[in-house]
Parts: structure tokens; C-alpha cells; sequence
């Protein structure tokens, strides 16, 4: 089984942020697989389906950003899943909009969902989906402020492409393992 899981923060304030992107990315998978993700347990909106064959989890942590790691240790404790089996799928401010890059293992590159994983986790190897989100075009502007910002209609044309393009690696990660996702999604 996999854990696929999208971060984001609950509630219709931050719908459509930056920092919401792992949210859509679960929906997105739930409506292309027909996986009903409503059932609220380890702290998170989940469904569980198959993608291409393979038993999945998907889910939305309700945790709040910067405690997301409580809710995956509870569902990869419930469910019995190894790290390389938990897929994290979420919003990078050092990748340009419109970019995804796939990777193992690494450090949380100052990400506070991120940190809270590791924290939980007790490691820094789990696979995941980093959605560029771009950073703000003045050096002044808060980061904070600017991924709980939403995406203007331009900049959501282009993010939609970049979520078809994660989405489409999830099964590859599934199937093929996460090198080869890599090397299929990476460059562009």
C-alpha cells in the first residue's frame, strides 16, 4: 500500500493558495480515479482506491501546514507503511511556477510541512512531489504572506499544467519507482 498525500492547510481561506497546491493535487487524483476522499481518521480527510492497480491512501492532513507530520506518522503507523511508500506532494517557493521536480529523500529546504514530516518521521527519506510555486517579485514581500496568497489567473493556467504533470507521475512513482519518475518528469 502507498500513502499519497497532499499538504495544505484546511479550510476555504486558503483554498486556491500557493501553499494549498498538495490539496489539489489530491483532488485532482481522487476525480481522476474515482477515489472518494471525504472520510475524516488520523487527523486528515482520506480515501482509499487503486491507482493502476496499487492499493492507495490519499490524503489531506487537517493538521494545519506546519503539524502535517503528526497526521502521517498516525496513518503510516495505522496502515503499516515503509517511508519509501509515502509519496508527499507540496508547494516549493524555490521552484519557478509552473515546475515540478521529484525526489527521494532530502532535507525540508526550510519547509515547516516539511520539518514537521521529518520530525514525525524520524528520517529524511521519503519519496515527494515538490509543485513550483515561484518566489514574490520584490525582496521585501513576506513569504509567509506570499503562499497564502492565491494564483491570479495567469499563474493558475500555468499551475495546472505543473498538478496534470504530478499527477501523472504518481502512478510511475507506484509502478516504476521513483528514479524513473525522475528521469520522466524532471527536466522540463
Amino acid at each position: 500500500m502507498h500513502l499519497i498525500v497532499g499538504l495544505g492547510n484546511p479550510g476555504s481561506k486558503y483554498a486556491g493558495t500557493r501553499h494549498n497546491v498538495g490539496f489539489e493535487i489530491i483532488d485532482y487524483l481522487a476525480a481522476l480515479y474515482h477515489i472518494k476522499v471525504e472520510k475524516i481518521k488520523h487527523k486528515a480527510l482520506i480515501g482509499e482506491g487503486l491507482i493502476q492497480g496499487k492499493k492507495v491512501v490519499l490524503a489531506k492532513p487537517q493538521t494545519y501546514m506546519n503539524l502535517s507530520g503528526e497526521s502521517i506518522r498516525e496513518m503510516k503507523e495505522w496502515y503499516k507503511i515503509d517511508h519509501d511508500n509515502i509519496v508527499v506532494i507540496y508547494d516549493d517557493i524555490s521552484l519557478e511556477l509552473g515546475k515540478i521536480r521529484i525526489r527521494h529523500k532530502g532535507s525540508a529546504g526550510g519547509h515547516n510541512g516539511i520539518k514537521s514530516i521529518i520530525y514525525q518521521l524520524k528520517s529524511e527519506v521519503f519519496p515527494r512531489i515538490k509543485i513550483g510555486v515561484g518566489q514574490p517579485s520584490h525582496p521585501e514581500y513576506d513569504l509567509a504572506d506570499f503562499v497564502l496568497s492565491k494564483l491570479s489567473g495567469e499563474e493558475r493556467k500555468i499551475a495546472i499544467d505543473s498538478y496534470e504533470r504530478a499527477a501523472d507521475a504518481v502512478p510511475v512513482i507506484l509502478q516504476a519507482g521513483v528514479a524513473e519518475a525522475m528521469n520522466r518528469f524532471n527536466g522540463g
